[in-house]
């Protein structure tokens, strides 16, 4: 038995899936998610494409706790060896499901009562820290360069912005998803005490 095995939950790397990504045959769908889940908290990267940036994202999201990362089947990364590697086990743990439509899922996820909060520049947008995170939350984050697509911001209950203090107006997509991951930990964990 492989040590990746005893861990249990592992992906099955015998079953390549379409575009070089993992699969498992452990991995629950979004709808079983979000039946067993009292209060979701759920990563959707709309078009990410970079192994590195997933592998953060992923990393990130087992650490603040996500129940799970949605991602698009088409133009954008899957789970590989790299990202796998990349993400220090976390693939292993974090529920990934890759979906046909993106904008269709939030709104399989509104009908759900998840509350969907898409990041984007801006000065129409409301500060990341203006945002109540405590209930059913899916954060939407978009790709490197582009951000979000149009669809996919216009399906988004609010857009949000990190406020930036110096020169660059941006950051890196699996430093803005740390960034907001933690600030939903942070009112959470209040909501606890």
């Amino acid at each position: 038995m492989s040590k990746r095995s005893r861990r249990g939950g592992a992906r099955n790397n015998k079953h390549a899936q379409g575009g070089g990504g993992f699969i498992s045959s452990e991995q629950p769908d979004l709808e079983t998610i979000l039946d067993s889940t009292e209060n979701p908290f759920l990563l959707v990267l709309d078009g990410v494409q970079d192994p590195h940036n997933l592998g953060a994202c992923l990393r990130t999201a087992d650490g603040a706790g996500v129940h799970a990362v949605i991602a698009p089947r088409n133009r954008a990364v899957a789970i590989t060896e790299s990202v796998m590697s990349l993400s220090c086990g976390a693939a292993e743990h974090v529920p990934f499901i890759r979906v046909v439509n993106i904008a269709r899922t939030l709104e399989q996820l509104r009908d759900h009562g998840v509350h969907l909060v898409g990041t984007a520049d801006g000065a129409d947008s409301t500060s990341l820290y203006d945002i109540d995170f405590t209930g059913p939350i899916a954060l939407v984050m978009g790709a490197e360069g582009k951000g979000l697509r149009r669809l996919t911001q216009e399906s988004c209950d609010q857009v949000v912005r990190i406020p930036m203090q110096g020169k660059v107006d941006c950051l890196n997509v699996s430093v803005a998803t740390g960034v907001c991951l933690y600030e939903a930990v942070r009112q959470r964990a209040q909501l606890k005490n």
